[in-house]
């Protein structure tokens, strides 16, 4: 397939800007991915959508204050956006300057904090801080809101741009998905007999990335780091012995529980995924799907479409333009239900 296949046309004032006055107060759009139909609905709605048995499977990732401003030598301004800490003193950085910084030039930050360049890897640079990078972030960084949203963070991001459920550290981008849920319809869906688990998988800054090739075939996917558990392994058996739904919330969640299958199993898994699901993947563990609206020519995008088949999706995105629906990472969501032909053979999860 090509990029192209999963281009929309979205008018610029559809973008949330700015968060709902409640988590849950955002709009949900219910497809049913076997025949496209459609249902406009509010996410307080999903428990409904829900079964007893069901579980639902949220990616506990913590997004850290991963911008920073400093200075070159020279005095040329610096924008970095923390990928990941490699260890010791060392990170992996987005970098954003008039110039490339040379290998050896120093970076000026907040506190006197000095990182110098030690190198490139593909489209990010190797920064040694001379301390440990996560405490100066901690201290120093902005919450890292998405480039689409043209606007500094602000200081309700601090808590609006973070799930309620995030508690491991790591993420430079929200799991977005999960920012719909507040504690009210979390114990609602408890009440409907709905269980839930955790995976974590550590938002990148590669997900802002565009896709670049034409062909899919050709695109190469950034690096996340993911754990699946044995816990979550045995919920997701114990789902199945119910007959219950995974239910994962978010794109993040599919790609973490989808990257644990080894020879047809989930198995607990801790590592690097660099997994691309677009359309033709067969989905092993995830039979239902509560996702964001996503930008066109996306993986995220590509990832729903493998889910429910493109034409569905597509379908499903012009209704949301045309129906008002607000995009991207503070705007409404979707309950999905996958296209049968999406799902490989259950007895193999």
């Amino acid at each position: 397939m090509l990029r192209s296949d999963f281009h929309y046309d979205l008018p610029d004032e559809l973008i949330a800007r700015h968060p709902a006055a409640r988590r849950s107060d955002s709009r949900l759009l219910h497809l049913d991915g076997c025949t496209g139909a459609m249902a406009d609905r509010r996410f307080l709605d999903l428990p409904s959508l829900l079964r007893p048995g069901d579980l639902l499977v949220f990616n506990d990732t913590r997004v850290i204050p991963a911008r920073l401003h400093g200075h070159k030598a020279t005095g040329g301004k610096v924008e970095l956006l923390l990928e990941r800490v490699l260890g010791g003193s060392r990170a992996l950085v987005q970098l954003r300057s008039s110039k490339p910084p040379a290998p050896g030039s120093t970076i000026h930050l907040p506190a006197d904090t000095v990182a110098t360049v030690v190198g490139r890897e593909d489209d990010f640079w190797v920064l040694d801080f001379g301390t440990d990078p996560s405490a100066v972030f901690e201290r120093h960084g902005e919450m890292p809101l998405p480039p689409y949203l043209r606007r500094a963070a602000e200081e309700f991001d601090r808590e609006r741009y973070q799930t309620v459920y995030a508690r491991v550290p790591g993420a430079v981008a929200a799991p977005t998905a999960g920012l719909h849920f507040d504690a009210a319809l979390l114990d609602a869906c408890e009440r409907a007999g709905v269980a839930w688990t955790r995976v974590t998988l550590h938002v990148g800054a590669g997900t802002f990335q565009p896709v670049r090739t034409d062909d899919l075939r050709e695109h190469r996917m950034h690096a996340e780091l993911v754990e699946v558990t044995g816990a979550t392994c045995d919920a997701v058996a114990t789902c199945r012995a119910r007959g219950g739904r995974v239910v994962a919330v978010g794109t993040t969640s599919v790609r973490a529980l989808e990257s644990a299958v080894q020879g047809g199993q989930l198995v607990p898994f801790a590592g690097d995924t660099r997994l691309f699901i677009a359309p033709g993947f067969r989905f092993r563990v995830v039979d239902a799907l509560v996702t964001n609206f996503h930008l066109p020519e996306s993986t995220l995008l590509m990832l729903v479409s493998a889910f429910a088949g493109r034409n569905h999706v597509l379908a499903a995105y012009h209704h949301a333009v045309l129906a008002r629906y607000h995009f991207f990472s503070y705007g409404d969501a979707m309950f999905v239900e996958p296209d049968p032909a999406a799902l490989a053979p259950r007895e193999a999860a």
